[in-house]
C-alpha cells in the first residue's frame, strides 16, 4: 500500500486501529473536508470493532503487544544475527494464514462437578485442557453438544508431552503453526517465539479479514448520512460528493466492498421499515424497524452470513454482479443466476479466500515427517506457489513435508525433501 501511494498510484485517507481506544491516523495532505469525511468513516469503523460479536475474542492491547514482540525480535537479531532472524520471520509469514481462529469454540464450558477440583496435565506448559471453575461457569441445554466436536485435549496434551505428534488424537489439525510451534523437534525457544508472534498477530487481523464487506458497507453507510447533517458549504457538498462517489464507484473486475456492504444495509433498512404484506404475514414484520435491525446485523453477522443472509435478487439486478472466467483466451461471463452469483461470491469468502489446510499426520511413515491435507472445495491449489511454499515449511519442521491435493479431479501427493519437489499419484 505505502509503496502504491509512494507512486501516486493509490491515496491512503486514513488508518484506523482496532485497540482500546481505537486509534486512527489521517493523512495530513488531505482537506478539511476530507478528514470530516474519514473521521465520519472512522466512527463507524470503531463501533463496529466494538459491537461485532467476531471481535469479542480480539485483543484490545495489540499496539503494546506489538512492540514488545518488536523488542524481543531486535533482541533475536542481536543475538544470532539479523539475517538469520530475518529469515526464519519470512518463512512463518510465508505460512501464516495457516492459523484456527475458531479453535476458542467449545473450550472451557465443561464445568466440573460441584464441590469437584478442576484437573490438568501436571507437567504440560501447553496444556489447554484445564477445565473452567465451577463458579464462572454458565450452564445452557446445548452444552452436550460441544462434546460432538470437541477434541480429547486432556489425552492430546499428555500425548505431546511424550512426542507422539501424529497420534490420531491429535489430528487432524488446522492450527498449522501451533501444531509445528508445538512439535517441531529440532526449533529453539526464540524460533517457537517468533511462530506465536505471527499467530497471535493473525488471530487479530482474521476477524477483519472475515468482515471485510460488511465492516466497510457499515462506516460508508454512517459516513454517508453524518456528512448530509453537516451544514457544508457548496463548494464542500462538491468536494465530498466526489470523493464519496470514487469511494463507492464499481469495478468491472472486483467486488467494491464498500458499495456491495452500504447496498446490502440500505436495503435491509428499506425492507425492515417497509414490509411488503407478505413479509408482514410470514415473518411478523410489523414495519418501521429498519434502524433496529442494521444495528443487528451489524452485531451478529461476518461477510459470508451477511451476503448469504441478505444479497437479493434484486441487488443482484441493480448491482449487475455476475461470475466470470477465463475461457480460452478470453474472459467471459459465465453466471448471472442470482443465487448462484451470491454462492459463488460466498465460496470465495470461505476461510477468508485461504486454502483450508490441515495436518494430518505428524509422524508420517514412523520418521518424524509432516503429512498435510488440503480439504479441497472445487478449487485447485496454485501449483507454482505450492511448490515454492513446500520448501518453507521443511524449514521450519525440520524434515521431509507431504501435502496432498486433487489436481484436475486426481489426488495428487506433492512432497519435498530438503533437495527437490516431486509429485505422484495417489
Amino acid at each position: 500500500m505505502k509503496t502504491q501511494y509512494d507512486y501516486n498510484l493509490s491515496r491512503i485517507y486514513e488508518m484506523v486501529i482496532n485497540t482500546d481506544p481505537c486509534y486512527a491516523f489521517l493523512l495530513e495532505g488531505n482537506s478539511l473536508v476530507q478528514n470530516k469525511m474519514v473521521i465520519a468513516h472512522v466512527l463507524a469503523h470503531c463501533d463496529f470493532f466494538k459491537n461485532n460479536c467476531y471481535f469479542k475474542k480480539t485483543s484490545r492491547k495489540m499496539i503494546e503487544t506489538m512492540a514488545n514482540a518488536a523488542d524481543r525480535i531486535r533482541s533475536y537479531e542481536f543475538t544470532y544475527g539479523r539475517e538469520k532472524v530475518e529469515a526464519f520471520l519470512d518463512l512463518v509469514i510465508s505460512l501464516q494464514e495457516n492459523i484456527d481462529p475458531q479453535r476458542h469454540i467449545g473450550e472451557g464450558i465443561h464445568a466440573p462437578p460441584a464441590g469437584q477440583k478442576k484437573k490438568s496435565c501436571a507437567g504440560c506448559r501447553k496444556c489447554r485442557c484445564q477445565n473452567a471453575d465451577a463458579g464462572n461457569q454458565q450452564s445452557t441445554p446445548y452444552d452436550d453438544l460441544w462434546k460432538l466436536d470437541k477434541r480429547d485435549d486432556q489425552e492430546k496434551c499428555g500425548q505431546a508431552g511424550n512426542g507422539a505428534a501424529g497420534k490420531k488424537t491429535d489430528l487432524p489439525e488446522k492450527d498449522l503453526l501451533l501444531f509445528m510451534m508445538q512439535h517441531a523437534r529440532d526449533l529453539e525457544d526464540w524460533q517457537r517465539d517468533i511462530i506465536a508472534i505471527i499467530r497471535e498477530e493473525m488471530l487479530y487481523f482474521w476477524p477483519q479479514m472475515q468482515t471485510k464487506i460488511i465492516n466497510e458497507g457499515w462506516a460508508t453507510y454512517w459516513h454517508m448520512r453524518i456528512m448530509r447533517e453537516l451544514d457544508l458549504e457548496e463548494h464542500e457538498a462538491l468536494e465530498f460528493a466526489k470523493m464519496h462517489a470514487g469511494v463507492i464507484q464499481p469495478s468491472k473486475y472486483n467486488l467494491n466492498p464498500y458499495l456491495l456492504g452500504l447496498k446490502i444495509f440500505e436495503d435491509i433498512e428499506k425492507r425492515w421499515d417497509n414490509p411488503t404484506e407478505e413479509e408482514r404475514r410470514k415473518y411478523g414484520r410489523t414495519g418501521g424497524e429498519g434502524r433496529q435491525k442494521i444495528f443487528e446485523v451489524r452485531e451478529t453477522e461476518n461477510d459470508i452470513s451477511f451476503i448469504r443472509n441478505y444479497l437479493t435478487r434484486e441487488l443482484v439486478e441493480e448491482l449487475d454482479l455476475y461470475l466470470y472466467k477465463k475461457v480460452g483466451y478470453d474472459w467471459k461471463v459465465v453466471e448471472k443466476d442470482w443465487q448462484k452469483v451470491r454462492d459463488g461470491i460466498v465460496a470465495n469468502l470461505y476461510n477468508c479466500g485461504f486454502p483450508y489446510i490441515v495436518v494430518q499426520n505428524g509422524d508420517f511413515g514412523k520418521r518424524g515427517e509432516l503429512y498435510l491435507l488440503h480439504v479441497h472445495e472445487g478449487v485447485d491449489l496454485d501449483i507454482y506457489y505450492l511448490e515454492r511454499t513446500l520448501p518453507h515449511v521443511f524449514k521450519i519442521w525440520g524434515r521431509p513435508v507431504h501435502l496432498e491435493t486433487v489436481v484436475d479431479g486426481k489426488s495428487v501427493l506433492f512432497s519435498y525433501n530438503g533437495e527437490k519437489t516431486s509429485k505422484k499419484f495417489i
